[in-house]
């Protein structure tokens, strides 16, 4: 007997059916076929765990009059990371939502983190064809410029802190004059040692929260930002907020792949990035950071 033969629905509904009938989900969840638990920590998306008929979950993340492109350039860095590290599978999308396997939080442990080192050197190595994407950039809610670029120091500064430093002070989030200090940071980036290095595959937008613990076992990287750029800036934004048993995920990564003489130092110029786009987000505390930490570099 057909469960609801308006939908297509007749056999049940799994996974196998959301994959193949996305279009469905909005009309799914309206007539309450799917039982959806809200989730926290969406600050750009609603985050929701979905219940099916033979109690699997999927997890669902959806924006109302998302900007076209948004979701699909989150399901591109998934599938492209997804060679190298561990990712959610993706289920299938649509303008407005992204459905994604269900991960089954667990604790940090040690061992994980040294896994989760190891496989960021993997994924780093894997390399890109140039710093930047094909497919258009977005970090939360703001759109980011992927063009391919020729050199780091051009790409970083022309494409990931400056446009974000300037939509900050434009908005009242950051003085000018924080501003024109991260900016003298960004013309000295040739002299501060960063290793020249061809593209790395990066998360993107890896600070803490977009580490998934697993109750498996490894660690699963979620939401990225995914482009190709220098490896220490995603090893920089895992240092921005904490994370759990970080020295050893350094440790494992510089056995894996030993960074550059003095990357330590370097941290802080990694980071103007998210500063910067946090100042544009969320407020000035931010901006001022990002100038705090950018006369290290002048």
């Amino acid at each position: 007997m057909a469960i609801w033969t308006d939908a297509g629905v007749d056999d049940g509904l799994d996974v196998a059916y959301l994959r193949a009938h996305p279009q469905n989900l909005d009309r799914l969840i309206e007539h309450q076929r799917i039982r959806t638990t809200p989730l926290p920590g969406g600050d750009t998306c609603r985050a929701e765990r979905l219940t099916l008929d033979d109690g699997s979950s999927v997890f669902a993340k959806s924006l109302l009059q998302a900007e076209p492109g948004f979701f699909a350039s989150e399901v591109a860095g998934l599938r492209w990371l997804g060679d190298h590290v561990p990712v959610p599978e993706v289920i299938a999308g649509t303008e407005s939502t992204l459905l994604l396997s269900w991960i089954e939080p667990g604790a940090s442990t040690p061992a994980a983190a040294e896994d989760l080192g190891r496989s960021l050197a993997a994924l780093h190595a894997s390399g890109a064809d140039a710093f930047g994407a094909v497919w258009r950039g977005w970090i939360g809610r703001l759109p980011m410029d992927n063009s391919p670029a020729s050199s780091w120091p051009e790409f970083y500064a022309g494409q990931r802190v400056i446009p974000f430093v300037r939509q900050a002070v434009d908005a009242g989030r950051m003085t000018v004059a924080d501003a024109v200090v991260v900016e003298r940071a960004l013309d000295h980036i040739g002299n501060v040692g960063v290793p020249v290095e061809p593209p790395s595959r990066l998360h993107g937008d890896l600070w803490s929260g977009n580490v998934l613990w697993s109750a498996a076992g490894p660690a699963y990287l979620v939401d990225p930002a995914a482009h190709g750029g220098h490896r220490e800036t995603d090893l920089a934004m895992l240092a921005l907020f904490g994370l759990p048993h970080l020295d050893r995920v350094f440790s494992a990564y510089d056995e894996a792949a030993p960074l550059g003489l003095g990357w330590r130092e370097r941290v802080g110029l990694h980071q103007l990035h998210p500063l910067a786009v946090h100042a544009a987000m969320f407020g000035a505390g931010y901006g001022a950071r990002a100038a705090q930490l950018a006369r290290r570099y002048v």
